[in-house]
């Protein structure tokens, strides 16, 4: 599998979470376009293999475990969804930090 397939997958899984969640809000055009669009395209280019995709992406996971902490802790009707969009952002900070993990970490011949 190519590196950034894994890193891509997670994404797409976060758009189809975020497209589900906000299906029959009352504002779901604008929902979509805030919150599923930017994993979609982060996917997209990680699934091409575009170098800065995993950089961009743990950076706005950031904001996504913590839009996910929030809604954990305000709403609890949609605490199951808010706790996979920390999961799913905690695993993307991961895959997004594997590279740099393996490359500083790996021993020098």
């Amino acid at each position: 599998m190519k590196p950034g397939r894994p890193l891509a997958l997670a994404l797409f899984a976060l758009t189809a979470l975020y497209a589900a969640w906000f299906w029959h809000d009352r504002h779901a055009v604008a929902a979509l376009l805030i919150f599923a669009m930017p994993p979609l395209l982060f996917g997209v280019v990680a699934w091409r293999g575009w170098t800065r995709a995993g950089l961009s992406a743990g950076l706005v996971a950031l904001l996504w475990f913590s839009h996910g902490v929030m809604v954990a802790w305000t709403h609890p009707h949609d605490r199951a969804l808010a706790f996979a969009e920390i999961l799913l952002a905690l695993v993307i900070i991961y895959l997004a930090s594997m590279p740099g993990l393996r490359a500083r970490f790996r021993k020098r011949r």
